[in-house]
């Protein structure tokens, strides 16, 4: 009887998955359960996938993700809070041989960033721009974020959002869709391993659009969950996101190919 040495476990035609080295091995520093740490590991993935990381320049915002660069192993920068499409903008005409790409939150982007942003996409900046969505400001203390669903807790909506008062939900992605600067703009999530795939799809789109030359910006927005923010355990606030967020927040392709989706 044969025995499965380690040495057999680990050869090259048995590997089933290997942390991309685009991933610093710095411990991340979001929640158990944030679906941050999977966007960063696809975005990078995708980016040595297609070897576009010794060219690829990436801006971090303000917010739980202001720490990206630390995580991220490719060349980035910091932004000052929600100017990241305009530090990407001014990059990018720099340097047009550049990928570059700005990683945001909701408060970042939509939020003090939302002129920067809407401007960006107006423009068709050649960039791309990803888009966490977890409808809370999760770094700050849990307040209402543009992006809170009506009726929805929060620190500073403790008794849920109402829409008469605190005004609706901004919705970027459909928004930025209508604008004639955009090619590209997709919804995705990252809760589920086929969930993780339409997204990884989704962001690889987008860089491959910025590589050929596409005419315009391309915008990927993922819709998260913030089980801190939300004061539920992961696995509930995944089943939340599902049963609340993704019907107001509908998930796939809005934009192809600068052409909207019917």
């Amino acid at each position: 009887m044969s025995t499965i040495t380690l040495e057999d476990i680990i050869k090259p035609e048995n590997l089933v998955y290997k942390k991309t080295d685009l991933m610093t091995d710095k411990s991340l520093s979001y929640c158990p359960g944030c679906g941050h740490g999977t966007a960063h590991r696809i975005t990078m993935e995708v980016l040595e996938e297609l070897n576009l990381d010794e060219i690829t320049i990436g801006i971090a915002p303000v917010g739980c993700s202001v720490l990206a660069y630390e995580f991220m192993n490719i060349d980035m920068t910091q932004a000052a809070h929600g100017r990241a499409p305009a530090v990407a903008t001014g990059i990018k005409r720099v340097w047009p041989d550049r990928i570059v790409f700005t990683y945001q939150g909701d408060g970042d982007l939509a939020a003090i960033g939302t002129a920067e942003t809407i401007h960006a996409c107006n423009r068709g900046e050649k960039i791309v721009i990803i888009f966490v969505n977890n409808g809370i400001y999760g770094m700050t203390g849990g307040q209402m974020a543009p992006t809170t669903l009506p009726g929805m807790k929060s620190s500073t909506s403790p008794y849920g959002r109402e829409v008469e008062t605190m005004g609706n939900p901004l919705k970027m992605t459909e928004l930025v869709a209508q604008l004639p600067g955009t090619y590209f703009v997709s919804r995705q999530a990252v809760h589920t391993p086929a969930a993780v795939r339409r997204a990884k799809k989704a962001i690889k789109k987008a860089f491959e659009n910025q590589r050929d030359g596409k005419p315009g910006l391309s915008f990927v927005e993922i819709v998260s969950n913030c089980n801190s923010g939300w004061k539920m355990t992961p696995t509930d606030s995944n089943k939340w996101m599902e049963e609340n967020m993704f019907p107001f927040y509908p998930l796939g392709d809005i934009k192809v190919d600068g052409q909207l989706v019917k």
